[in-house]
C-alpha cells in the first residue's frame, strides 16, 4: 500500500504540489491523471522517494518513505518519465544491474532476466548496447528494471508510451495479474480508454490539488458525464475556475 498525506512541494515561487492525499490500495490498480503542469509527475517523483515533500509524508506498507529509505526503495519497482537507461549496457546488463542493486545475484537473478526479456519481447535486442534503442525498446528495458526484484509496489509513469499493440496488451495482462495477486500499482497515463480499463480507482490531480476520486463510472456519475474524458475536463475545470 502506497499512502501520500498533505503533500506539498514549491519549487522557487511555484507552489507545484498543494495539500495532495490518497491512498493507493493492494490488489487495486490507482491511475493518477493530470495534464501536463497540474503537479502530478511532482507527486509521483515524492511517491518513489526521488523528491523530498517541504510538507506531507509517504507512507509504503507503513513504512516512512523517508525514514525508511532503503526498506521503501526495496518495497517499490518504478518506472520513472525519464527512462535513463546506461547506454553502454545492454539491455540484459542495464537489468542485472538494477536485479543486483537490489540484493539480487547468481542464476536466480539470471533466471529473473531470462523471464522478462520473453515477457517483454526483448530477444532481439538483448545483447545489444543500447544506445540507439527506439523509444520502446527504452521502455521495455526500463519496465523489465522496475519488475526484476518481484517488488509488492509499483510506480508507473507513461508504462504504454511508445510500445506496440502486443507488448501493450502484454503490459496489461501482467499488471492485471499483479493486481490479482495483491500487489499495488499506482499507473499514470494520458490515455484515458486505457486508464479506464485497467484502473479501480483514479485520482485526478489538477493546479497541485486531488480535484477527484472515484473509479470511472463513479467520476462519469458525479460530473454527469458521458466519458471518462468528459468527466477529467469537468474535475478539472472546477478546480482551475
Amino acid at each position: 500500500m502506497i499512502e501520500a498525506e498533505n503533500l506539498h512541494k514549491r519549487f522557487g515561487q511555484v507552489a507545484a504540489v498543494r495539500g495532495v492525499s490518497f491512498v493507493a490500495r493492494d490488489g487495486e490498480i490507482t491511475g493518477l491523471l493530470g495534464a501536463n503542469g497540474a503537479g502530478k509527475t511532482s507527486t509521483l517523483r515524492m511517491l518513489y522517494t526521488l523528491l523530498r515533500p517541504d510538507i506531507g509524508q509517504v507512507r509504503v506498507d507503513g513504512l516512512d518513505a523517508f525514514k525508511s529509505p532503503a526498506s521503501v526503495k526495496h518495497r517499490l519497482g518504478v518506472l520513472p518519465d525519464q527512462r535513463g537507461l546506461y547506454q553502454r549496457l545492454t539491455a540484459r546488463e542495464n537489468i542485472r544491474y538494477f536485479g543486483q542493486l537490489q540484493g539480487l545475484g547468481g542464476a536466480e537473478l539470471e533466471t529473473r532476466i531470462d523471464e522478462l526479456i520473453k515477457l517483454l519481447d526483448l530477444d532481439h535486442c538483448a545483447e545489444r548496447p543500447s544506445r540507439g534503442f527506439s523509444q520502446g525498446e527504452r521502455v521495455k528495458v526500463a519496465i523489465a528494471r522496475a519488475l526484476v526484484h518481484h517488488p509488492r509496489n509499483l510506480i508507473l509513469d507513461e508504462p504504454t508510451n511508445g510500445l506496440d499493440v502486443m507488448t501493450t496488451r502484454s503490459l496489461r495482462q501482467l499488471l492485471r495479474a499483479l493486481r490479482d495477486a495483491g500487489h499495488c500499482i499506482v499507473f499514470s497515463s494520458h490515455v484515458m480508454q486505457e486508464v479506464a480499463a485497467l484502473c479501480d480507482r483514479i485520482v485526478v490531480i489538477a493546479d497541485g490539488q486531488v480535484a477527484a476520486v472515484g473509479d470511472a463510472e463513479t467520476l462519469k456519475a458525479s460530473t454527469a458525464s458521458d466519458s471518462l474524458e468528459d468527466a477529467f475536463v469537468a474535475a478539472v475545470g472546477g478546480v482551475s475556475q
